[in-house]
């Protein structure tokens, strides 16, 4: 895995569509991942399922990102796909109990000798680069262990440095992701507290990782990325402006627009991330929230 800086769009449920991915490219993200997808779901052609990995030509570099535990399904679904994608992503951290309960996601964390036939059989058997995200173990760390089973296999691995247990509650640990860093030869994504470009710089040069994934942060601030980058480079970035924000999310309805990904839920939840934290704010996300279809929502962000 080489990208041009590190700084990478995590998967998010119901925020890593196409379009979102497109305007954080726009801001410098060196990496972006469709949301977490079922394997079964999408071996099944379910019309959702494909909705949430739609890519196109400027979509690059696109991970696609699996949950499943099946080898043959998962298989079936890679070689199906993997020839629109640049890497196929894993899912081995989602802590949804409904995720959890089916053996998915991070439940997966408590199958090491499972986690490394299953990785072996993968990555044997198909073109593109494969890659884990995963936290750093189920009830306790166990991350080391666990990337030592992995790192043969894969590509890259990105560790949410909290357990299962505990889900986004707490401190991520970022010495879990040092520890890693310093024990294996193949690039790792740190993830976890990223909160801004100080706290992105922060993580890569106290950890030494590669890469760093950003994610809540990013939503309603595509360009953090760019101000990541400038910190990176001359610890200082700009800061937007109301209108500017405003300019940027009106970018982001014509995207959701163009790639016929407009729904009133997604687009009052992203609105409500990009105007939060301003003087009336209240006020206005009291209005988003009430609203009954995107043109309302539109003649509110332009009242702002």
């Amino acid at each position: 895995m080489k990208l041009k800086n590190p700084f990478i769009l995590a998967p998010m449920a119901n925020y890593s569509d196409l379009a979102f991915r497109l305007l954080c490219r726009k801001y410098g993200a060196s990496l972006a991942y469709t949301e977490q997808v079922s394997a079964i779901a999408l071996s099944k052609e379910n019309r959702k399922t494909l909705s949430m990995i739609k890519t196109c030509r400027e979509d690059k570099p696109i991970s696609l990102q699996l949950s499943g535990r099946d080898k043959e399904t998962l298989l079936k679904v890679i070689k199906k796909y993997e020839e629109n994608y640049d890497y196929i992503d894993l899912n081995f951290g989602c802590p949804s109990k409904k995720i959890v309960n089916c053996g998915y996601g991070s439940a997966l964390l408590k199958e090491k000798e499972y986690v490394g036939e299953l990785l072996e059989y993968l990555s044997s058997n198909m073109k593109r680069p494969l890659t884990i995200k995963m936290r750093s173990g189920f009830k306790r760390n166990e991350s080391l262990e666990l990337v030592k089973i992995m790192e043969d296999y894969v590509d890259a691995i990105a560790i949410h440095a909290r357990t299962r247990e505990q889900g986004y509650t707490g401190k991520a640990d970022w010495n879990i992701i040092k520890e890693v860093k310093e024990n294996v030869s193949i690039p790792i994504i740190g993830n976890g507290d990223i909160t801004s470009p100080e706290k992105a710089v922060e993580m890569l040069e106290y950890t030494k990782c590669d890469y760093v994934m950003i994610g809540r942060a990013a939503l309603g601030n595509p360009f953090i990325f760019e101000q990541c980058n400038d910190y990176h480079k001359n610890e200082k970035y700009k800061k937007y402006s109301l209108e500017e924000k405003k300019e940027i999310f009106f970018d982001y309805y014509k995207l959701l627009k163009k790639y016929d990904l407009l729904n009133l839920g997604l687009f009052k939840g992203q609105a409500l991330e990009f105007f939060k934290g301003y003087k009336g704010s209240k006020e206005v996300k009291s209005k988003i929230v009430v609203s009954r279809d995107i043109n309302e929502i539109i003649e509110i962000v332009k009242s702002f």
